[in-house]
C-alpha cells in the first residue's frame, strides 16, 4: 500500500508497515509510516484512529506533505514491520457520513440549484452550508427525499484519479481544489465531485439521511443532518426523551403540544399572580420601614440593609418611599456572595446630592455605580460589612 492509495481502500482495517521517522512538535510525539491507511484530518472529514503495534493514534494530520500519526508515547525502537490497525466503527461512521452529505449536496443542486459551498463533519452531526439566503420545510423534505432515493437504488460508489485533462469528460458538481492527483468520487448519472475522503462501495450502505434543522448564518443557510448509524442513534435518544416525558406530563405523545402548551399558559398566569402579590407585599415592606424612620436635621432617614436580595426589590422599596414621603432619605444595602450593593433614594429635599455621597463610598467597596442626585445603585466588593457600609453612607450626609 503507498500513501496515495490510502484513500482508496476504504475497507483495510488491517496493514503491515515500517516507521520511517519518529518526531516531537508542538502536538505531541508521531510517527511517519512508509505506508500507510490511516486518514488524516482534511476536507471536512475528521482522522482516524487505531493503534500501530501497542501505541494509540489518537490523531493524524498532514503537515508539509507529510502524514503525522500522533502517539500518545514514543516507541523505544522504531526498526522493523509494524501492524496498524484503524477503529473501524469510527471509520465506517466517517464513510457513511461523507458520502451521505455528497448525495445530501447533490440533492440539493439538482433539485433545487442550490449549491453547497462548506461541509462539516461532527461527532454527532454534519452541516452543510448552502449558498441560498432562505430555505423552506418543502425544499429541505424534497431534497431529503431524492438522497434517499439514491440510498435505496444501492447506486456504486465509484473512485477514479484522473489529470486535469480528464476533467471535462466529467459533469463536476464543482471544480476540485487540486490540480494534480485528481480522485473523483461517481455516484453514476447522479453525483461526479472531486474529493479525498473515505466512501463505502454502495450508496445503499450510507442506510439513511435524515436533515434535523437549519438556520442562517453568515447570509447563507447551514444544513444540519446526520447519516446512517447516526440516524438510528437520533431516533433511540429522541424515542426515549419522548417516551419520558409522556410519563412525566401524564399524556399520550399526539397530545403532548398542546398539554405543555396548557402548562405554559397556567405558568404565565401563575407568574403573572406571583408578581402582582410580590408586589404587595414590598409595599407592606416599605410602610414598615417608614414607620422606623429617624430624624435627621429636618429630613427622615431610612435605612436597612439585607443579604441574599435582587437589587431590583430594593428599588421598588426605596421608590415607594420617597413617593409617598417627600422628605425621606433611604439607605438600602444588600451582600449577596462576596458582593455589596446599595440604593439611596431621596424625595424633595434641597441641599442634597446622593450622586456626589455614592461618588465617595463606591472607592471604599472597590466598586461603581451611577444615577442622579436623587437615586443612585450600584455595588462593589464586600470589604466590608453591610452595617458598616450602611454607616459610611449615613456619615457622608
Amino acid at each position: 500500500m503507498t500513501v496515495k492509495q490510502y484513500y482508496q481502500d476504504a475497507y483495510m482495517k488491517i496493514f503491515q508497515t515500517s516507521i520511517q521517522e519518529q518526531q516531537q512538535d508542538e502536538s505531541g510525539w508521531y510517527v511517519v509510516l512508509e505506508e500507510t491507511a490511516f486518514y488524516p484530518t482534511g476536507g471536512g472529514q475528521p482522522h482516524d484512529t487505531g493503534i500501530i503495534k501497542d501505541k494509540r493514534i489518537t490523531n493524524v494530520e498532514e503537515v508539509n506533505g507529510e502524514i503525522r500519526h500522533y502517539i500518545e508515547e514514543p516507541f523505544k525502537d522504531i526498526s522493523g514491520v509494524f501492524e496498524g490497525q484503524i477503529d473501524w466503527e469510527r471509520r465506517f461512521d466517517h464513510m457513511q457520513q461523507h458520502a451521505g452529505q455528497h448525495m445530501l449536496s447533490a440533492a440539493f443542486a439538482g433539485a433545487l440549484q442550490y449549491e453547497t459551498i462548506s461541509f462539516h463533519l461532527g461527532k454527532e452531526i454534519l452541516t452543510i452550508d448552502l449558498e441560498v439566503s432562505d430555505i423552506n420545510e418543502s425544499d429541505a423534505l424534497q431534497a431529503e427525499a431524492l438522497a434517499n432515493r439514491i440510498i435505496r437504488e444501492s447506486r456504486p460508489i465509484e473512485t477514479k484519479w484522473v489529470t486535469e485533462a480528464e476533467l471535462s469528460h466529467y459533469p463536476l458538481r464543482k471544480q476540485p481544489s487540486v490540480t494534480d492527483e485528481i480522485r473523483l468520487v461517481i455516484i453514476p448519472d447522479f453525483d461526479y465531485n472531486g474529493c479525498g475522503g473515505t466512501h463505502p462501495r454502495s450508496t445503499s450502505e450510507v442506510g439513511a439521511i435524515k436533515i434535523l434543522d437549519w438556520e442562517k448564518h453568515k447570509g447563507h443557510i447551514r444544513l444540519q443532518f446526520v447519516c446512517g448509524d447516526r440516524v438510528l442513534n437520533q431516533l433511540h435518544r429522541k424515542h426515549g426523551l419522548l417516551k419520558e416525558l409522556t410519563g412525566v406530563l401524564q399524556a399520550p405523545e399526539e397530545n403532548m403540544v398542546p398539554t405543555v402548551e396548557r402548562m405554559l399558559t397556567k405558568q404565565k398566569e401563575q407568574e403573572k399572580a406571583l408578581d402582582g402579590l410580590k408586589e404587595v407585599l414590598l409595599t407592606y415592606e416599605a410602610e414598615g420601614l417608614m414607620g422606623k424612620a429617624t430624624l435627621k436635621e429636618g429630613h427622615s432617614l431610612i435605612k436597612s440593609s439585607y443579604t441574599d436580595r435582587r437589587i431590583q426589590e430594593l428599588q421598588k422599596i426605596a421608590q415607594h418611599i420617597v413617593s409617598n414621603k417627600a422628605e425621606a432619605i433611604v439607605f438600602l444595602v444588600v451582600q449577596n456572595d462576596q458582593k455589596l450593593q446599595l440604593v439611596a433614594a431621596k424625595g424633595s429635599i434641597p441641599g442634597v446630592n446622593l450622586r456626589e455621597v455614592a461618588q465617595k463610598v463606591f472607592p471604599l467597596i472597590n466598586g461603581k455605580g451611577g444615577g442622579k442626585e436623587t437615586f443612585v445603585q450600584g455595588g462593589g466588593e464586600a470589604v466590608m460589612s453591610r452595617e458598616e457600609l450602611l454607616e459610611t453612607l449615613v456619615n457622608q450626609l
